[in-house]
């Protein structure tokens, strides 16, 4: 007999996380759901679990969004009835349309692996079994939105169209820098100043404060290289930035790393700006192909965002990834 709970305090996640695959119990918590349900069967054993949002999720035009994320089924029947109850919750709260997975907005871990080649997972890739999306299917959900990641194996490639780029950047005074991850809190703030502006245009985008975009990426810092994260600044004000780090996936017995991930760039939008965020990421290439890497790998870009342009001229395409929805 299998019971769906709700949890109303995240205090009795630590006992039941580790039942059903990895639970960051802290992640859970800083994400704030509106409600966490378990499925529990023959009163003891966890089979499913997901969190659920429905205040405060991003407009978008003519539907109320509802949220599904931290979603986890030990078997089909798991997957069916934890999914099927989590629609029924959200409907219940006026919501018209379902969104899975995403743990909460997207500034957090969300897509599902549609279509994968055999290079093997990067360093914080979305990961989930095969047959997950199959579940999710057959659960009514299709593809919302379509993402995908890249192997660049040609660090040292120079792509000509950006000569002008360069040069006019150059005249106008912008200059790159790495970061100073001895000041990790004051060059997070001047990241921030970037990334609220950049990627409100972004799909599905949620403001974040200071705080908390602090507080979220000051968990990469030990990850990080400073050689592989650069800010730009025109005039001492900072106007882009790119966020690169080792793919300790794939460190050696050797404890030497070949490959390196561009998680994220991001560029004030105004127009003298342009072809800043391509310029940032060939500058990258090439620091990194001095430092003795040789793969990049151009992670999770939507398929509409303009990165996509340069990447398809010299990256191949390793994985596709897709946020789901269902009608409710």
């Amino acid at each position: 007999m299998d019971e769906l709970i709700c949890i109303e305090s995240l205090n009795a996640l630590p006992r039941l996380a580790s039942q059903l695959s990895a639970l960051d119990v802290d992640e859970v918590e800083q994400t704030a759901p509106d409600a966490h349900w378990i499925l529990v069967r023959k009163g003891q054993e966890l089979v499913g679990r997901c969190s659920l949002w429905w205040r405060d999720t991003p407009p978008y035009p003519k539907q109320q969004l509802g949220l599904i994320g931290h979603y986890a089924a030990q078997d089909r029947t798991a997957a069916e009835t934890i999914l099927a109850h989590a629609c029924q919750q959200l409907a219940l709260q006026g919501k018209t349309l379902a969104i899975a997975p995403i743990n909460g907005s997207t500034w957090r871990p969300y897509r599902l692996v549609i279509e994968s080649s055999d290079t093997p997972p990067f360093f914080l890739e979305p990961n989930n079994p095969e047959h997950c999306l199959q579940i999710f299917l057959a659960a009514g959900f299709t593809p919302f939105a379509r993402y995908s990641s890249a192997l660049c194996s040609c660090l040292d490639h120079r792509e000509p169209r950006l000569e002008r780029a360069y040069h006019r950047l150059e005249q106008l005074g912008v200059r790159f820098r790495s970061v100073n991850l001895q000041q990790p809190e004051h060059e997070l703030r001047r990241i921030y100043a970037i990334a609220a502006h950049s990627f409100r245009r972004n799909f599905l985008y949620q403001p974040i404060s200071e705080t908390a975009f602090i507080a979220q990426y000051q968990q990469l810092i030990p990850y990080i290289h400073p050689e592989l994260v650069f800010i730009a600044e025109h005039h001492q004000k900072p106007v882009g930035f790119l966020l690169a780090f080792p793919d300790w996936l794939t460190r050696r017995q050797d404890a030497s790393i070949d490959r390196f991930v561009i998680k994220t760039v991001a560029v004030l939008p105004q127009s003298k700006y342009a072809g800043l965020g391509n310029v940032l990421v060939e500058h990258c290439h090439a620091i990194a192909h001095q430092l003795g890497y040789r793969q990049a790998i151009h992670a999770l870009m939507h398929d509409a965002n303009p990165s996509r342009n340069l990447s398809h001229r010299y990256a191949r395409t390793i994985r596709r990834y897709a946020l789901l929805a269902k009608p409710l």
